[in-house]
């Protein structure tokens, strides 16, 4: 395996769709819950939480992109074989591929569960996962520039959503955020780490790299991409806390839906039918990037067919949909995905930054 990729000049994009890229990464189907979850932990000083997660983010990805320029045209996959040689790379590079396909899985039931809790109650599970299976192993089989496709189109199609906010505003109570600060600095921190769970996605930088043109951009535009994620999640948080009584919010599965409940549109009795049907807008890049990023690593790591690994890789998630079928598992099978991809994203780069860099100093002294 190559550690330099060098992708063919029609096969790469721009350098400003990165910050579309990451945004339509960490935005998923969390963001409907996630105030809940915040506010379990920090109360009515969730949104600090949340821009603190945020900030974390951004020196993470500053770290992530110095790593990146540290070589030619490199992703994680050639960084491991560069650093840790053939066979000791592959264990690391699996555990990558393997955490990949755990989190399109997990998306992928969760946006199920939503859709039987708000739309269809008694359409079976294996359906609706044969359907977005369908549709996400369309968008893959186009190749990287098709997946960032899907995410150009996801964010610009479903930006709509935010004018849906205006009803919500109007009914909010100031006094449910005021005062600010009351909550302790562990139960802040505690915030942080939990939306921590949500922010993740901006790691398939690290993948997404050797096929961006003008590289030298890559920094100001992932970003971009991460504060407005950090801005958007805010809002919809400090929304949420002041729209909620603390009772409701903490008993409120998805908040964010269940706002929309008092949006009215002429000729449309219930608006969140509607909501819960777009979001699959939103969702499809979030699948399409993670599962080209597993997919992918099966032909970098394993010299495996691409289109093969895509086609294997569907059926398993297929077949694995039928053994969960009850919330109280999945919301098991999310939090020990959630903990590992704290792991994977937020810590494990950084490791990986200093010893990119440690190797580096090392030839050149010997230099």
């Amino acid at each position: 395996m190559d550690i330099n990729l060098n992708p063919n000049r029609q096969l790469m994009v721009n350098a400003f769709l990165v910050m579309f890229i990451l945004h339509s990464a960490q935005t998923g189907v969390g963001i409907a819950g996630l105030p809940r979850v915040i506010f379990a932990e920090a109360n009515r000083d969730a949104w600090i939480s949340i821009i603190i997660a945020g900030m974390v983010v951004s020196i993470v990805v500053t770290i992530m992109v110095k790593m990146l320029e540290t070589y030619n045209s490199a992703d994680l996959y050639g960084i491991h074989m560069d650093l840790y040689g053939k066979w000791v790379s592959k264990a690391f590079n699996s555990l990558y591929i393997g955490y990949y396909l755990c989190v399109t899985y997990v998306i992928l039931m969760n946006y199920i569960e939503m859709v039987q809790a708000w739309i269809f109650p008694k359409m079976p599970t294996w359906l609706l996962m044969g359907l977005l299976i369908f549709l996400m192993v369309y968008g893959v089989l186009g190749g990287v520039r098709v997946v960032v496709g899907v995410s150009f189109l996801g964010v610009i199609f479903s930006f709509w959503l935010l004018f849906m906010f205006y009803t919500p505003v109007k009914h909010i109570d100031i006094t449910h955020i005021l005062p600010v600060w009351t909550s302790s600095y562990k139960e802040i921190m505690m915030g942080v780490y939990k939306s921590s769970f949500t922010l993740v996605g901006f790691e398939l930088l690290l993948f997404i790299y050797p096929y961006i043109k003008e590289k030298e951009k890559v920094l100001k535009y992932s970003l971009i991409g991460v504060g407005y994620s950090t801005l958007f999640f805010t809002f919809v948080t400090v929304i949420s806390i002041g729209f909620f009584s603390e009772d409701a919010l903490e008993k409120t599965i998805w908040p964010v839906l269940s706002m929309f409940k008092i949006v009215r549109i002429p000729n449309l009795e219930r608006f969140e039918f509607i909501a819960v049907s777009f979001w699959m807008l939103v969702i499809l890049p979030n699948i399409c990037l993670y599962f080209w990023a597993c997919s992918r690593g099966m032909k970098r790591v394993f010299n495996f067919s691409q289109k093969k690994a895509i086609y294997i890789f569907a059926i398993l998630l297929w077949i694995l949909s039928l053994f969960v079928s009850d919330r109280l598992t999945m919301n098991t099978i999310t939090d020990k995905v959630g903990t590992i991809s704290f792991i994977l994203s937020f810590v494990y780069p950084c490791f990986l930054f200093l010893l990119v860099k440690l190797k580096y100093f090392v030839k050149r002294k010997k230099v």
